[in-house]
């Protein structure tokens, strides 16, 4: 099979190509390097330099043969996407639309969408399953509902297959160690707290730590992107098999708090953190955590890397 993976020079992109060629798939990438890393591309992918909005770049390679398209080419910021709604806009919504006429044009039916439990919002129950109700808090999670709901009539009307993946806090690097490339202007926990580590911040922030968790900071459930990837490769095996959409949690039921990850890198790197605690952020829920049985019971998947000590080490190897 040839699998399209927009995006795939971007930090979960990469991963999932390299899971992808590892598992004897051919694979074309298309990405426009706004967030993507030259360093992180495989060199057995073939590579080519395009956006989603351009039916120009997507019109070859979709013609090529493309058995399947893992869709990863998102800005992901959730914050910046409240002050430029317009630039989330136009990037998620409607290059993942103008990509999808392109696969119904081209007769692509098996169609892999990188989701987000930010389409949740603040956590009615925990842990979270794919039952939960959907009201997003920042506008980045409103784009990734609405192309979920899209890909939805996709399916009724297009037949394009789908499955939309909504993992939770992703971390981690290659267990292998191949992909090096550091996150563009990270604004999650632990790419902040290894550039505060390996000495490119000074300190960092705290935000609150009078939450009802264990030590008062808020506690995340996160996942390595390796498992991330190898999720994306058995749900792609899954509708193309199958010909059912799904709609699965990516996460393990286990969460750790912004302390644990400090003490953790503390432990890992030898080094020291420096913070501050601040206020607390608006919309913020105290613990977040998720169950994956769905995606346990259709796809077979289950974490395999995502303990704090592997989420850390394999993070701490490329910022040392």
């Amino acid at each position: 099979m040839r699998i399209l993976v927009t995006g795939g020079a971007g930090y979960i992109g990469s991963h999932v190509v390299y899971e992808l060629i590892d598992q004897g798939y051919e694979v074309s990438i298309v990405d426009d390097m706004s967030l993507g890393m030259k360093e992180n591309i495989d060199h057995r992918a073939t590579f080519i330099k395009g956006n989603t909005l351009s039916n120009a770049d997507l019109d070859p390679v979709l013609s090529g043969g493309i058995d399947a398209v893992i869709h990863l080419a998102a800005w992901k910021a959730a914050g910046e996407s409240m002050i430029d709604p317009a630039k989330y806009a136009n990037n998620n919504l409607i290059g993942t639309m103008n990509l999808l006429n392109a696969c119904d044009r081209h007769g692509i039916k098996n169609f892999v969408f990188s989701s987000t439990a930010s389409v949740y919002g603040i956590p009615q129950f925990i842990p979270m399953d794919e039952n939960h109700p959907t009201d997003p808090i920042n506008y980045y999670g409103e784009t990734k509902l609405q192309i979920e709901r899209n890909l939805k009539w996709f399916s009724e009307l297009r037949g394009i297959r789908f499955a939309a993946l909504r993992y939770f806090n992703a971390a981690g690097y290659d267990v292998k160690g191949r992909i090096r490339g550091k996150e563009k202007n990270p604004q999650n926990l632990i790419p902040i707290v290894m550039e505060v580590a390996s000495g490119v911040r000074s300190k960092m922030e705290i935000f609150g730590n009078d939450y009802k968790t264990q030590d008062g900071t808020g506690v995340r459930d996160y996942i390595h992107v390796n498992d991330l990837a190898t999720a994306h490769v058995q749900a792609m095996e899954y509708i193309s098999n199958t010909k059912e959409d799904i709609v699965v949690n990516l996460a393990t039921g286990n969460g750790h708090s912004v302390l644990d990850v400090i003490h953790k890198t503390i432990e890992v790197s030898g080094n020291d953190i420096p913070y501050d605690i601040v206020g607390r952020r608006t919309g913020d829920p105290g613990t977040v955590l998720a169950v994956s049985k769905k995606a346990f019971a259709l796809l077979n998947w289950s974490p395999g890397h995502s303990d704090l000590d592997t989420l850390i080490r394999s993070a701490w190897e490329v910022y040392r």
